[in-house]
């Protein structure tokens, strides 16, 4: 009888250790699952403007980010002579963009944006110093990508990219007109240290 109830002691501690396994098993799984979906929602993807503005502001906010681009450009190369003339051309392009085109908090919100954009790019021109110029140019990126996510470019992709080592590993992003990483932050050091987090369009 002893032996009896030793042997049902054992089968009822295995079957409570397998139950125990399954739903941490479960827990596991379903960890896994829930990680799996995340890193999916985090995968890059078109984005859809938050305000419905005409496309004359849109193609308008387009030639500033074709600007930008060619501003990002001068970045890479790491030639801060071209990076100041690249900053001009874009400050042109910003002052060209009609602000009467938008109203209520779409209005609002250019106001929010365009004020940064203005100082960063007047910072750029002003000095000859590439990483002066590069701190000031991810304050410019930064505030762009939200009047491009706010307003769009009229069917025209932009790549919102990452570099988690700018700035001794603070990170910083940029746009880009391009998937491929070209880094502006490192030019030629470290040209395709990144990543694309976000399209826009």
């Amino acid at each position: 009888m002893k032996a009896t109830l030793i042997f049902y002691s054992f089968l009822f501690a295995t079957a409570v250790s397998t139950l125990l396994s399954n739903c941490s098993g479960g827990k596991k799984a379903e960890s896994d699952d829930t990680q799996a979906q995340a890193t999916e929602e985090k995968a890059p993807g078109a984005t859809a403007p938050q305000f419905a503005v005409s496309e004359n502001f849109q193609h308008q906010l387009g030639k500033v980010f074709t600007s930008y681009v060619s501003l990002k450009d001068a970045f890479v190369a790491s030639d801060a002579q071209k990076v100041k003339s690249e900053a001009s051309t874009t400050s042109e392009a910003v002052a060209a963009v009609d602000m009467k085109l938008l109203s209520g908090a779409a209005h609002n919100d250019w106001m929010s944006y365009l004020t940064p954009i203005q100082t960063s790019l007047k910072e750029i021109e002003s000095t000859a110093d590439i990483e002066v110029q590069r701190k000031a140019f991810s304050t410019l990126s930064e505030n762009l990508y939200k009047s491009i996510k706010a307003f769009g470019l009229a069917g025209t992709e932009a790549f919102y990219d990452y570099c988690p080592m700018a700035f001794n590993n603070e990170g910083a992003y940029w746009l880009s007109d391009q998937a491929v990483i070209r880094n502006p932050y490192f030019g030629d050091a470290m040209l395709t240290c990144g990543s694309v987090k976000e399209t826009l369009k």
